[in-house]
């Protein structure tokens, strides 16, 4: 049996484009992502402002275009892909984290799937968990997606709901529309549904993921940024996100949703039967920690889990839902951004990797 393979690399602001390539070529991208088909690059905005470690940063989109080009990828052949949260604007974040300078300088396509994209019903092939459940009525997806190659393009990052936040989690922001949120309760099962339907739906998965700066606490948008200039890459969803779990000192198999997608053979969460190639990272531990609560996580939770779910549906799905999304507004963007984000915003801003954030 091949071993899942999972390449890491240090980097530095003044070789990451080329270490990009490098990482890609380490991890055989090119076995995953055919040249004949579409390949959508779904980037992560996790908000509508620049916070480091929060959404795909420019070097990394960077990095993954040009060495699709100097492949021979065509041009015509790529786009940039994005959804649409009730919190967050992928409008707004594409230009805050500069995501879409670069998609401009390289002359790509930029799809937001929610705006002229048409939304097909999918009929599931594989073994679905929850979303049949939750949304009865029918999982629509992106008809556009069907077929293309995905490449994912996440952060290293802690999360409230599920521990960490990486591949996997991707594809939450790509697949499902903005009523996703209802998925929360289920999250875990969830990130596994989407995971059989991309392997039923994309012609080709790879993931590039971010940790020139990861981020420790409650993500994937209140966290403590610290540069650490890893960079990971590999074409197992399950396999790069265990390793880059453990890299933050979590155990990857403890992690339901790796553990529910190892076991259903979706891809390896076990880090001895990963191939591990680049980097020697058996000492390294970032000792970060399971995230605690913001204000606004532990409503959240009070409501998914807590004394409140049986309220779940009443809160979050009926006309009272905005209450919620304006909650959420309230703290993020008006209390905790300026008093306590702007202050971290501004410390990495002094590193070298904020540098070169703000020559793009």
């Amino acid at each position: 049996m091949v071993k899942s393979k999972v390449s890491i690399l240090k980097t530095s602001p003044q070789t990451v484009l080329e270490d990009y390539k490098k990482l890609m070529h380490m991890a055989d991208y090119q076995e995953f992502l055919p040249k004949d088909k579409d390949t959508a690059l779904k980037i992560n905005i996790s908000w509508h402002y620049y916070y480091p470690a929060c959404s795909t940063t420019p070097w990394q989109l960077e990095g993954v275009i040009k060495t699709l080009l100097d492949d021979g990828y065509k041009k015509k052949l790529i786009h940039a892909c994005h959804n649409r949260t009730v919190v967050v604007s992928a409008k707004k974040g594409e230009k805050a984290n500069k995501h879409l300078p670069v998609v401009q300088k390289y002359g790509l396509r930029n799809i937001h799937l929610y705006e002229s994209e048409e939304w097909i019903r999918y009929e599931p092939k594989g073994k679905i968990r929850v979303l049949n459940q939750i949304f009865p009525k029918g999982i629509f997806i992106p008809k556009r997606l069907v077929g293309e190659n995905i490449m994912h393009l996440p952060t290293m990052k802690t999360h409230v709901f599920t521990t960490m936040t990486g591949a996997m989690k991707n594809a939450f922001g790509g697949l499902l529309h903005e009523k996703r949120h209802w998925t929360h309760s289920v999250i875990h099962e969830t990130l596994v549904d989407l995971l059989t339907i991309q392997k039923d739906i994309h012609s080709g998965i790879f993931a590039v993921m971010d940790g020139t700066i990861a981020g420790d606490g409650p993500g994937p948008r209140c966290m403590v940024p610290y540069v650490k200039n890893y960079i990971l890459a590999s074409g197992d969803q399950v396999a790069i996100d265990a390793v880059a779990s453990k890299m933050m000192g979590f155990e990857p198999m403890d992690l339901k949703f790796i553990r529910l997608a190892h076991e259903a053979g979706l891809g390896c969460g076990e880090i001895q039967d990963i191939e591990i190639v680049g980097e020697d990272i058996s000492e390294v531990n970032f000792n970060f920690q399971k995230a605690k609560n913001t204000i606004a996580s532990y409503g959240q939770k009070l409501i998914y889990w807590g004394p409140l779910k049986p309220l779940e549906k009443f809160l979050l799905r009926t006309v009272l839902t905005p209450w919620s999304y304006a909650a959420s507004v309230v703290f993020h963007d008006w209390i905790w951004r300026p008093f306590v984000g702007k202050q971290r915003t501004k410390k990495i801003m002094k590193s070298s990797w904020g540098n070169l954030f703000m020559r793009y």
